[in-house]
């Protein structure tokens, strides 16, 4: 993404921001995985999202006058020659202006100093951060500690929940988030293929998992978008499955959800295939039942439609399908073969952190995704796209991964 791209979601940000207010977003510290090891730096979205940045310990600074001017201040780690030693170069101050688009730059350490001068001098009544939390139980971020802080030392300070304003920013994607997401879709594609045209009876799902993994590595560092769901036979039956012990007999359908980062930018798809390369029987009922039902959801999802019919439609659809395969005859029974919504948006996370959405719009993206779960027959496995709204209709981002049974049977053939 180009620095304009980041300056232009800050001014839409402070278009929301009461005047005489201040926004402080923290990229986020490093996680300590054991004694002296780190889990490597996942910078915070809505840090990312506003400054292009993904360095720990930063910090953007917005403050909107009583005027309306705004003012913009980017807080960066300062050069430690032996620290860098270790892990790596820091952003130099012309750096992350040329990143970020912000051109007041001053160090973290400064940063303290500086927000108190702000919250004392009578101008500013307000102040935002990024409060969200998923479960009460989640650790403190930087944001929730800070506001613990001010809410101390500067009670007459009152607290804005910035989260809402960046979500509702992130519903709606910009072209450039598109053509990301469409290179994502390119490079998660040749990865699926690639699974689809080495597999075989016997192979381990941490096999299939380097497969994968050595495609995408092939386009730059960010690799897997979230962490592979690669499963075979009955751990396919797990619907977040992470551990790859499993052996892939024959016969067995192979499961991958999984999807590739480009330029920060996030995708989501989900292949099923038989390990041996020949759908049996039952395999070809469930899979053209799952496969029609998403081929009709991108036939009528458009601008206009609720949210919530995606779901609660393609759960109807999919029981007719079923239902006329003789699999069930009671809508009430769907619960027992579809076990997980079949929507959420994706972006700058897979599962995107968005505003509330009742109605479809024109630049939403996010995941049709139809999952049969048959645990009598022994087959469970999910057909998962990415849906780009449209001014009048959709389009399917990973139409062009195969996802028909005579696409994967003849790819999959022609390799064994």
């Amino acid at each position: 993404m180009k620095k304009e791209f980041f300056k232009g979601n800050r001014m839409k940000f402070c278009s929301d921001m009461k005047k005489g207010s201040v926004a402080v977003f923290f990229s986020g510290n490093e996680i300590r995985k054991t004694n002296d090891e780190f889990f490597p730096f996942y910078a915070n979205r809505n840090f990312l999202y506003l400054s292009g940045i993904e360095q720990k310990e930063t910090v953007l600074l917005l403050q909107k006058e009583a005027d309306g001017n705004i003012k913009e201040t980017l807080f960066i780690l300062e050069a430690d020659w032996l620290q860098e030693r270790w892990t790596g170069k820091r952003l130099k101050g012309e750096e992350a202006s040329e990143l970020s688009g912000v051109e007041n730059i001053k160090f973290t350490k400064e940063f303290n100093s500086y927000i108190h001068t702000l919250m004392t001098n009578g101008n500013y009544g307000f102040l935002y951060l990024d409060l969200f939390k998923i479960d009460n139980g989640d650790y403190d971020t930087p944001a929730h500690l800070f506001a613990q802080k001010v809410n101390l030392q500067y009670p007459y300070i009152q607290a804005e929940n910035a989260n809402i304003l960046v979500r509702r920013l992130r519903t709606i994607k910009q072209s450039c988030e598109i053509e990301a997401m469409r290179r994502a879709e390119q490079i998660t594609g040749e990865g699926i293929t690639a699974m689809m045209k080495n597999s075989k009876p016997g192979m381990c799902e941490y096999q299939y998992k380097a497969i994968f993994d050595y495609v995408l590595g092939q386009y730059g560092p960010q690799g897997p978008a979230f962490p592979s769901i690669i499963s075979a036979g009955k751990n396919n039956f797990c619907i977040h499955y992470y551990t790859y012990s499993g052996q892939a007999m024959d016969g067995d359908m192979i499961l991958n959800d999984v999807g590739a980062c480009y330029d920060g930018l996030m995708n989501d798809v989900s292949r099923a295939f038989p390990c041996n390369g020949k759908f049996t029987e039952r395999q070809k009922i469930l899979y053209e039942c799952a496969l029609q039902t998403s081929n009709y959801m991108f036939s009528i999802i458009k601008p206009g439609m609720k949210m919530a019919d995606v779901d609660l439609t393609a759960r109807k659809y999919n029981f007719e399908m079923m239902k006329n395969a003789g699999i069930l005859s009671n809508y009430e029974e769907i619960g027992n073969y579809m076990w997980h919504g079949g929507a959420h948006h994706v972006g700058y996370d897979v599962h995107d952190a968005i505003g509330t959405v009742e109605h479809i719009a024109p630049g939403m993206v996010f995941c049709v995704d139809i999952g049969i779960y048959h645990e009598d027959w022994g087959i469970g496995f999910r057909i998962e796209d990415n849906c780009l709204v449209t001014e009048d209709g959709c389009e399917n981002l990973s139409a062009a991964i195969p996802r028909t049974i005579h696409e994967i049977e003849n790819l999959i053939g022609n390799h064994c």
